[in-house]
């Protein structure tokens, strides 16, 4: 994989309130319906969706995703999605948990739909907050949760979101500049501790 510089960082949130698009309809009244970042102590917590006529409030309640780190020896799977957001970028099998889903099911189904692969006994590896920019809505936070994997047979075939899967050394997926091509960041805690579990056998 070749490296490519990533997005600029996010930036803090301000301590004063401050509307930001895109807008909205409010189901209530009808007028604009905005993104607002909390005030004061609640400044890092998640923006809300505000209405500025009647005060009609949506919270933006994080997301659950799940995904799969399969290792094959001193390798991990990774993939590079062929979709937005963030086209291009290098990824790991996994997305969003459908309504009624069992977690550790959903990162099964996510794993087979993306690369056709499917694996025996999944260990926890760990929960991670980040945030996904979709296109026409903006940003919502994310909870990612992981499970370990080893592989057991096949050829991984890049499918649904992926464009392109591979095996790629634990050595070369710690470099930097593999990991500015990440599509999230929350990969790079994701990949610190693939390597710790890793290195435990």
């Amino acid at each position: 994989m070749t490296a490519r510089a990533g997005g600029a960082a996010p930036r803090r949130p301000r301590a004063a309130a401050r509307a930001f698009g895109p807008a909205f309809p409010c189901a209530v009244c009808g007028a604009p319906l905005r993104r607002e970042r909390r005030a004061g102590r609640d400044a890092a917590l998640a923006s809300q969706l505000v209405c500025p006529r009647c005060r009609f409030r949506i919270y933006d309640y994080p997301r659950l995703c799940v995904g799969f780190a399969v290792l094959r020896r001193d390798a991990v799977l990774l993939l590079v999605r062929g979709q937005e957001p963030r086209r291009g970028s290098i990824d790991m099998p996994g997305g969003f948990v459908e309504a009624g889903e069992d977690l550790e099911a959903a990162a099964r189904r996510e794993l087979r739909e993306e690369t056709g692969l499917r694996v025996g006994d999944a260990r926890p590896l760990g929960t991670y907050w980040d945030r996904y920019d979709l296109p026409g809505f903006g940003p919502f936070p994310t909870l990612n949760w992981y499970w370990t994997a080893h592989w057991r047979s096949g050829t991984p075939r890049a499918a649904d979101d992926a464009a392109e899967a591979h095996w790629v050394p634990l050595a070369d997926a710690g470099r930097r500049a593999v990991q500015q091509r990440f599509a999230w960041p929350h990969m790079r805690r994701v990949m610190r501790d693939i390597r710790r579990v890793a290195a435990r056998g």
